[in-house]
């Protein structure tokens, strides 16, 4: 008696089975599917052809009587720099921790991409990482303010393989150099080295460039004004990473912490505060809101810096 009900019980079991594993991949395939229907059809809804890139952002400069910046007006710290002005540490540094096969992929890093399509696909939630440096310019400026999703990911890599085709290597990098964020409102290598060591990165050294590289994971984590610790610690991270590319031998890696540098003491210094907010407000008056916006002036006023300090 037994035996005849474990035999009638098998087959009710193996069918219970089946159909339940036959609802799990319906609701997977009615929940994927109109993603997947998305992607599909992203072309119909995109443009076939990319945009130029847009100017960057320009700095209006103000002086004193005796040709002393006194105060920078913008929308944005940008300051552009050409990409065979930026020594080799620098590129060398970015590309260790952003882009190690930057001059081998087509734009896009294939085992990294579909392992974040397919988490992004799971989830409502941000895309994973895991862009090349193609990618991050193409969301900086072709996607910018499209809802995160899986399809966004998809039309970020197809645009990644469109941009290179239409672009050189270089050309992409040096984008790349001039508008990624380093934080304290800093766009770009340039902004950024005036912003944290007071100079250009034409004077760049290894050090200094790997601390800058190291703030891209998180500028505000590794703020080396105020998470100094934490920035060493991530500039030894990207020294490893320059050793493990090839970039850098274990030695250089070793010294590099050790080398001294000074940050920018006073890397949001105003003077003349009064002054300048009278200046910022008398420009559109005097050339047009258009043309403050679009920057680029050179603006000449009558205080004398040295009879200012003095005053104060």
């Amino acid at each position: 008696m037994t035996c005849e009900v474990d035999r009638l019980a098998w087959p009710l079991r193996f069918v219970a089975t089946v159909a339940a594993g036959a609802l799990l991949l319906t609701g997977v395939t009615l929940g994927v599917a109109p993603r997947i229907w998305g992607v599909a059809n992203a072309h119909e809804e995109s443009a076939v052809e990319l945009p130029e890139f847009q100017p960057l952002s320009q700095r209006t400069l103000v002086y004193d009587v005796a040709n002393n910046v006194i105060a920078v007006f913008e929308r944005e710290n940008s300051q552009p720099i050409k990409l065979s002005q930026v020594p080799p540490p620098v590129i060398d540094a970015l590309l260790a921790v952003e882009d190690t096969g930057y001059y081998e992929h087509k734009g896009v890093n294939l085992r990294g991409f579909f392992r974040a399509l397919l988490s992004n696909f799971a989830t409502e939630g941000p895309t994973q990482g895991a862009s090349t440096i193609t990618q991050q310019v193409v969301k900086n400026d072709f996607l910018a303010g499209l809802p995160r999703d899986g399809r966004y990911k998809a039309l970020q890599a197809h645009y990644a393989t469109m941009l290179e085709k239409v672009r050189t290597k270089d050309e992409i990098l040096e984008r790349y150099l001039n508008r990624v964020y380093f934080g304290n409102l800093a766009y770009g290598v340039e902004a950024a080295s005036h912003t944290y060591f007071a100079k250009s990165a034409r004077q760049l050294d290894l050090a200094e460039s790997a601390l800058l590289a190291g703030l891209l994971q998180s500028p505000s984590d590794y703020d080396p004004f105020t998470q100094f610790d934490a920035a060493r610690e991530r500039q030894a991270v990207v020294l490893g990473r320059m050793v493990d590319a090839g970039y850098l031998s274990g030695v250089g890696a070793e010294a590099a912490p050790s080398e001294t540098f000074a940050l920018n003491p006073t890397p949001f210094a105003i003077e003349a505060t009064h002054f300048v907010a009278w200046v910022r407000e008398q420009l559109p008056k005097l050339v047009g809101a258009h043309a403050v916006a679009r920057g680029e002036l050179r603006v000449t006023t009558s205080l004398d810096l040295d009879i200012q300090r003095a005053a104060e």
